[in-house]
């Protein structure tokens, strides 16, 4: 029972099911995460050639031992057109007694950085993680848990994810953020430090997010309405037009259309409000991409006009391997990959499920080297590591 005055908030979500992970009702050529942050233009793919799937053909000109039970290899190989492509691949055994995976991010979520920067000091290996805001905020736009604590998500749309339960134990699919206002059905909040808010939406803003965003997440809606609430101690402080930069102290609701008018009207100063955060499943660790890969040993993507550079994960269930995959491109030594392509190099190296992350500039593939350094082990196309929000690291627990 909820006390007059009171309004009590806990996050739960219905799964929403795609057959890409891109939102429904998405434009996919406007849909720029799709492919990679940046939005550029990629080089068009072409026919196949006459056998044209792409798997492993080329042995590894590179393989290495990083740390008990993780190698490196890299390797040149044909692609499913009969161009060269450079592949990079961390292949971890999970099962390794010391080897444990870890979610990488900057301080605050809507900060970037080099990946090499915000490792962890016993960090053996990483790859560059969720796509970001990178035309404003900076923040990543799927979901993100860090050691069971949620950073940021949204409601619905963009939840494919790579979740880790327990200590090893992962899954590749969807992991929505859940939201149900107790008491107050009308009152949906629909992400929690989110770049981006849909239009009539309300998100929740806490200080891992940095200062406040004022206006900048509800610019894409097309709505000018938009409404701050501040709550501290459990009690709504203000309620007004919103303020950029300041420094959030409890707990910031951003309300745009239908969401600001809610907010205006359904929490005068005074309210007390207890607001809850979880994941469905309550995962340890979860990071965003744009699309399920494979599924279970099928490919699940049918994207295969537009070659990128390209960062992937992928799961092999029966031996416990990781792989974590990057592909140069937008190079002349490296074309780089189609969604397609990538999800059928996945399938020959083992992965039953796989899950495409951030590519473009920001795939960025790092390794402790011989000599005890870490260092970016492929060709970034932008020529040094582009800054990230994000990333997936793999760290040798102390004996």
């Amino acid at each position: 029972m909820v006390a007059a005055g009171v309004l009590a908030v806990a996050l739960v979500a219905p799964v929403v099911p795609t057959a890409t992970g891109a939102p429904p009702g998405a434009d996919r050529d406007r849909d720029r995460w799709l492919h990679s942050s940046d939005g550029a233009s990629g080089a068009l793919a072409g026919p196949r050639t006459r056998d044209g799937r792409l798997r492993v053909t080329t042995k590894a000109t590179g393989t290495r031992k990083v740390a008990p039970g993780l190698w490196f290899r890299r390797w040149d190989q044909p692609d499913a057109r009969g161009r060269t492509v450079r592949v990079h691949l961390l292949d971890a055994r999970l099962a390794a007694p010391r080897l444990r995976l870890r979610y990488a991010s900057t301080t605050r979520v809507a900060d970037r950085a080099p990946l090499t920067s915000f490792l962890l000091p016993r960090a053996v290996g990483a790859v560059n993680g969720d796509f970001f805001d990178i035309g404003d905020t900076g923040a990543p736009r799927g979901v993100g848990v860090d050691q069971g604590a949620v950073r940021q998500g949204p409601r619905s749309g963009r939840n494919v994810t790579l979740t880790v339960v327990g200590r090893n134990r992962v899954h590749v699919g969807e992991t929505p953020l859940v939201a149900r206002v107790v008491g107050r059905p009308d009152l949906v909040v629909t992400n929690v430090n989110s770049p981006v808010l849909p239009p009539d939406g309300i998100g929740v803003y806490t200080p891992a997010w940095g200062p406040s965003p004022g206006r900048a997440v509800t610019d894409e809606t097309g709505q000018r309405r938009v409404r701050e609430v501040v709550v501290r101690r459990g009690r709504v402080v203000s309620n007004a037009r919103p303020a950029k930069g300041h420094r959030i102290e409890g707990r910031l609701l951003v309300g745009v259309g239908r969401g600001a008018r809610q907010l205006q009207d359904g929490l005068p100063v005074g309210t007390r409000v207890r607001l809850r955060v979880r994941a469905v499943g309550d995962p340890r660790i979860a990071i965003g991409g744009s699309t399920l890969l494979l599924q279970d040993g099928r490919v699940t993507v049918l994207d295969d006009a537009v070659k990128h550079p390209r960062t992937a994960v992928g799961v092999d269930r029966d031996t416990g391997r990781l792989l974590l995959v990057v592909a140069d491109g937008r190079q002349r030594t490296s074309v780089g990959l189609t969604l397609r392509e990538l999800a059928e190099l996945l399938l020959s190296l083992g992965a039953e499920d796989a899950i495409n992350l951030d590519g473009g500039g920001s795939s960025t593939i790092v390794a402790r080297r011989p000599n005890g350094r870490r260092g970016v082990m492929n060709s970034p196309s932008d020529g040094a590591q582009r800054p990230v929000p994000n990333g997936l690291q793999l760290v040798l627990a102390k004996k």
